[in-house]
């Protein structure tokens, strides 16, 4: 059985900090390709960073510069240390792992997510 739990989440006040957690179980979690998304209320889930199972990051530009994803494949854990938060942050971010199979499959999984609030 997968899952990947989400924590650190909460309130915090403009130019605050959050590191995010996602820990996975069920998986080979070194084989896979890690992000971390956003939903905020009546908009579309975005992709806030990617890490490969190669290590490589890449951010949306809302977030470069301010957010850094990291992962400890010993922990089977990836995480998102959020700076400089802005109300513009607010949302549910999810930790997503993604492990691409044969052509056109691929095992794809989701955590519950955790809500994350900027506000004065």
């Amino acid at each position: 059985q997968v899952q990947l739990v989400e924590s650190g989440g909460g309130l915090v006040q403009p130019g605050g900090s959050l590191r995010l957690s996602c820990a996975a179980s069920g998986i080979i979690f070194s084989f896979y390709d890690m992000g971390w998304y956003r939903q905020a209320p009546g908009k579309q889930r975005e992709l806030v960073a990617f890490m490969s199972s190669g290590s490589r990051s890449k951010y949306a530009d809302s977030v470069k510069g301010r957010f850094t994803i990291s992962r400890d494949n010993a922990k089977n854990t990836v995480y998102l240390q959020m700076n400089s938060l802005k109300p513009e942050d607010t949302a549910v971010y999810y930790c997503n792992a993604v492990l691409s199979l044969a052509v056109g499959a691929r095992n794809d999984y989701w955590g519950q997510g955790t809500q994350v609030t900027v506000s004065s």
